[in-house]
């Protein structure tokens, strides 16, 4: 992967166009897609947009900021999660998550390449 985050240079995270698809098969909203940045020593640097609407999730271990936007996260067994613009989340692999977006969420995550390689269950 050639990084689109080249070593001293600068990247607008509102900026990068991140190509989004259907996340259901069977409806056209919610859509999602990412962009990958850059690679740092195994870890994946990269922008992520959901549109409006529900979507769940297996996560990985990630960290995240939110760019613009918000949701509420939805933790099976561990309670929700309000974030907005400015907030940093942590998730760890094998949560369980559903996301509900309220307002279309772009965030810049950081995650290990290699868990990015194993399908979520």
């Amino acid at each position: 992967m050639t990084d689109v985050l080249a070593s001293g240079k600068v990247v607008s995270a509102s900026a990068v166009e991140v190509p989004i698809e259907a996340i259901h098969a069977d409806a056209q909203e919610p859509r999602a897609g990412l962009v990958p940045l850059a690679t740092l020593d195994g870890c994946e640097v990269g922008v992520w947009e959901h549109t409006a609407g529900a979507s769940s999730d297996v996560e990985e271990d990630e960290v995240f900021v939110v760019v613009s936007g918000s949701a509420t996260i939805a933790i099976v067994d561990g309670g929700e999660l309000h974030v907005t613009a400015g907030d940093v989340v942590r998730l760890s692999a094998g949560m369980r998550t559903t996301w509900t977006v309220h307002e279309t969420l772009r965030k810049i995550y950081v995650c290990n390449v290699a868990d990015l390689a194993t399908p979520s269950a």
